[in-house]
């Protein structure tokens, strides 16, 4: 992995914990999610007046991301009602690069180095050790890990067409750029249907969620996809979850969640992880 995409997704991790942790933050994560996913709507309009056309062989792939988001979006909702940052996000976030190297070594013919096998390998083991650490008041969440998890395979399954889709498109930010438009679109209407009034809600007391975390998801993931067209989904997909790091960081010093001996020698652990996969090809 050159040096430009390691440092860009890098940045895109931290982003990424930015937005989450101002979603966790929040009293109302149906406000809080909506505000971020209804945040892309600005820069997505940039992003497709700027960008040329999708090229129509990726259609089928914007469909299948849109559906694939939506439900990452709903079960990370429920998973953060019921879960600390530091607890859920490990689970979801660490799944995620184990099931995205699996398929791409198995099913899509992808080649990755022994060095770059181990960085991914040390990057999950890194995130999902945090799922072994109990909860604020010292009490395991199984519930919360059970729906953390179904998030990470949302995410994995995402990440796989996402980066097949950016490569189809010819155009990285054109088509996440129409994928984000379409799914604040879908969004907003589950939102009607499932929690009435959360349209309001947005418009009125998450301002600051809808223009702060709205453009650092979209800047985020606007990074990744690209960097899908760089290097191999599965290093991309691992890298980014370093965000952890950044989450662990956030969730602590801003959030007031605990930290102990564990999630400091997990951070360890994933930090490894990241320097192995950037030097894998040096």
């Amino acid at each position: 992995m050159s040096p430009v995409v390691f440092v860009a997704v890098l940045g895109a991790a931290m982003l990424h914990a930015l937005w989450n942790a101002l979603v966790k933050g929040g009293a109302d994560k149906h406000v809080g999610i909506g505000a971020v996913v209804l945040g892309h709507v600005p820069p997505a309009l940039i992003a497709v007046a700027v960008a040329p056309l999708p090229d129509p062989a990726s259609l089928p792939y914007i469909a299948a991301s849109l559906a694939l988001h939506q439900g990452y979006q709903i079960f990370l909702l429920h998973s953060y009602r019921i879960g600390d940052l530091t607890h859920v996000y490990p689970i979801a976030r660490g799944s995620a690069p184990l099931i995205v190297a699996l398929v791409s070594a198995l099913g899509l013919g992808v080649t990755l180095l022994p060095l770059e096998q181990l960085g991914i390998a040390v990057i999950v083991c890194g995130i999902l050790s945090l799922s072994l650490v109990r909860r604020a008041d010292g009490l395991r969440n199984p519930r919360a890990a059970v729906l953390a998890l179904v998030t990470g395979t949302f995410i994995a399954g995402y990440s796989l067409v996402d980066g097949l889709g950016a490569r189809a498109a010819g155009t990285s930010l054109g088509f996440f750029g129409w994928e984000a438009i379409g799914g604040a679109l879908i969004f907003s209407l589950y939102l009607r249907l499932a929690a009435p009034g959360t349209l309001t809600h947005i418009a009125l007391s998450a301002k600051r969620v809808f223009a702060i975390g709205g453009s650092a998801s979209f800047a985020a993931y606007a990074i990744v996809t690209w960097g899908f067209t760089q290097a191999p989904i599965a290093l991309v997909t691992a890298l980014r979850e370093t965000s952890i790091i950044f989450a662990l960081l956030i969730g602590v010093v801003f959030l007031k969640e605990r930290l102990d001996m564990a999630k400091l020698a997990s951070t360890v652990l994933t930090v490894l992880g990241a320097v192995l996969v950037r030097f894998a090809r040096s």
